[in-house]
């Protein structure tokens, strides 16, 4: 891995006010950011990253490429939670490891924003098509999760439709803001979207920045709950993560040339679900124990992602 690159990666502002969450946890700090708050940010970053992908998705030609592109979203978001499923069942039981497998299909949305500042630090771009991969990517592996579980423990959930499942995935609030964003971006008129780009562009780091300390804050707190799991469900939520993305980072190449795309991909494949899966998974399997998958995706994945994962998924597609 090239250290320059994960060097310029940690000294980034928005993961060093991670760093201050997970400090402020640690030494039991007094720091607190507003629920409504946090709410409020998490709605506008996922508004923000929708709507400028709307606008580029607006001036491009829809080809091959952007159809091939929605297909390996879909395939990675059907295909991972399978075999991760059959990994780690034996460990943790049917219903985690259904709900387990769900998070680490579908994809981080937090993450992606991330992913995009990472980007733009290296003074790359990537399509607008790949928001709605995201989107796409996040329903799937939830469906596939539920179809695992009444599969291998029907008599826990007869009682759930996989229709009430999907409609629940669908309307999830990240999800629909997503969607309803990229859509909005893409009808909207150019000229006048530019009256609102100071609030999708100009201030997205620094509600980025707030957003990655009251989530630092979070991962510290969950991880110590995580902890009573072991040490195969923290390797798992770290090398998991490393081959979905190395994968994705690799096999990216057939489906485009782009390498802020082929980064997009690896990044979608790599993260883990903590906010559309944990709202499904508590209708799908309530026997699944949130706090287990919870802090393995929050605690474990997205800190590795960000840190390390991000740099080496760059490595491997410009290496």
């Amino acid at each position: 891995m090239n250290f320059d690159i994960l060097l310029f990666n940690l000294t980034n502002p928005t993961l060093l006010f991670f760093i201050l969450g997970i400090v402020a946890a640690i030494f039991k700090s007094d720091l607190e950011i507003p629920a409504p708050s946090i709410k409020f940010i998490s709605l506008y970053l996922l508004f923000a990253i929708g709507f400028k992908g709307g606008q580029e998705l607006q001036h491009s030609n829809i080809n091959s490429e952007i159809y091939l592109s929605i297909f390996f979203g879909i395939l990675m978001a059907t295909l991972v939670p399978i075999y991760a499923f059959f990994i780690i069942k034996k460990r943790v039981g049917i219903s985690n490891a259904g709900s387990i497998a769900a998070a680490y299909g579908s994809v981080s949305a937090v993450t992606f924003v991330a992913a995009a500042t990472f980007l733009e630090m290296q003074g790359l771009n990537f399509g607008g098509h790949m928001v709605a991969v995201m989107a796409i990517m996040e329903f799937p592996a939830i469906v596939v999760g539920f179809i695992l579980i009444r599969r291998f423990e029907k008599e826990t959930i007869q009682q759930v439709s996989l229709k009430n499942i999907v409609g629940h995935a669908l309307t999830n609030g990240s999800v629909l803001m997503i969607i309803g964003s990229l859509i909005i971006g893409m009808i909207s008129d150019s000229r006048q979207a530019e009256g609102i780009k100071p609030f999708t562009t100009d201030i997205f780091k620094g509600f980025l920045a707030i957003f990655l300390l009251e989530m630092g804050m979070v991962t510290a707190r969950r991880f110590k709950a995580f902890r009573q799991h072991g040490l195969y469900v923290l390797l798992f939520a770290i090398l998991m993560p490393a081959f979905n993305g190395s994968v994705a980072a690799y096999m990216s190449q057939f489906i485009t040339s782009d390498p802020g795309n082929r980064f997009i991909f690896s990044i979608l494949a790599a993260g883990a679900s903590y906010i559309a899966v944990p709202a499904a998974m508590r209708l799908a399997a309530p026997k699944a124990d949130p706090g287990l998958y919870i802090p393995m995706a929050l605690g474990i994945t997205f800190p590795f992602n960000i840190t390390i994962g991000m740099p080496l998924y760059f490595q491997i597609i410009n290496g």
